[in-house]
């Protein structure tokens, strides 16, 4: 009975965290030559941005927080100001944000000759804000357990301790036991956690669409690629002996199959990490891509007929999105697991 009495809790809430979306969306429809354009609507969200975007008002006015600017040029050396002074095409110190054309979405400057350079751009965009802030969180979960059990030691968990004792309990007893063994699983664990909850807390971060939510840190290859790096390093090494000997010279295999299935082991190396990458990738920026296309509906028929199915259909996809924030976690998680304990596998007899 309690699960039906929270359906229209749930489904206002949706509503709530889904009306930046829509307020956003009714920006880009100004104009009565201007047509609504779905795949730069789609494109802009799940991109990096210099800004957070909080609110397009009526008047087509969009109201932004901005983020510090740090850029390393060869001419006039580092530069540091916040993105506020390139909107609208301005110019700022010779720099320039372009938002459309070959290098849309990257800062530019001209140098002497008129040629179009790109600096080093370390700035704090969105995605590095959100990292920031998963990181500080997990810090303050963990340190917050840490505290709570030197406090009142082994007893029965109760509030945040509660609920993070079963998730690490979790990876522990069903991940990292099962995949890596009792013997070598303690090694791991730190680096397991992390990529678990990191991955989750970015991911739940992504759903919400409003700041200092809303970025799709996850949905960014080059973070995927940074993770499956990690998985790939501390496989190869920790990886032992017989780990490499099935390689290089798999026992058991005609000497004459080694010229084939040696090449084929060395691309296994790096398509595993590659998989990791791509399946985390793929699956966070599809969920996105699909939720903003239904939004978008409303405003590609222009109906207000069309605005209560999309939105119920809209709610279902964000209580998937819910399931698949933490499966994704728990994926990554176990293949991580699962690669390292193959490496660390002492020979059976």
């Amino acid at each position: 009975m309690n699960l039906y009495r929270s359906i229209p809790i749930i489904f206002f809430v949706t509503l709530v965290l889904n009306f930046p979306v829509l307020a956003l969306s009714e920006g880009h429809d100004k104009g009565e030559d201007e047509t609504f354009q779905v795949n730069e609507f789609i494109l802009d969200h799940i991109a990096d941005s210099h800004e957070f975007h909080i609110l397009t008002l009526a008047s087509g006015k969009h109201i932004s927080l901005p983020l510090p600017v740090i850029l390393y040029s060869k001419n006039s050396g580092f530069h540091f100001f916040m993105s506020s002074h390139l909107v609208h095409g301005q110019s700022y110190k010779g720099f320039e944000l372009h938002t459309e054309g070959e290098f849309k979405g990257k800062i530019t400057e001209e140098n002497e000759n008129g040629e179009i350079l790109v600096p080093l751009d370390i700035s704090i965009t969105r995605n590095v804000f959100s990292m920031m802030l998963s990181a500080l969180i997990i810090l303050w979960l963990f340190i917050y357990l840490g505290r709570s059990y030197s406090k009142t030691g082994i007893s029965e968990p109760k509030g945040i301790q509660g609920f993070l004792e079963p998730i690490v309990l979790f990876v522990r007893d069903d991940i990292a036991k099962v995949t890596i063994g009792e013997e070598k699983y303690e090694k791991f664990m730190p680096y397991l956690l992390t990529a678990f909850f990191f991955i989750w807390i970015n991911n739940l971060i992504g759903i919400v669409p409003f700041f200092p939510f809303g970025s799709n840190v996850t949905g960014n290859i080059a973070v995927t690629m940074v993770l499956a790096l990690f998985t790939f390093f501390i496989t190869q090494i920790n990886a032992n002996k017989n780990y490499w000997k099935h390689i290089v010279a798999m026992p058991g295999v005609p000497f004459w199959l080694a010229p084939i299935m040696v090449p084929l082991e060395i691309i296994g190396l790096f398509s595993k990490p590659f998989a990791l990458m791509i399946r985390l990738f793929a699956n966070i920026t599809a969920g996105h891509i699909i939720i903003l296309t239904i939004i978008s509906l409303i405003f590609i028929f222009k109906s207000i007929y069309i605005a209560p199915a999309s939105i119920a259909f809209d709610l279902f996809l964000d209580m998937i999105e819910l399931l698949v924030a933490v499966l994704q976690a728990y994926v990554f998680t176990l293949l991580s697991a699962l690669f390292i304990g193959l490496a660390v596998k002492e020979e059976s007899h």
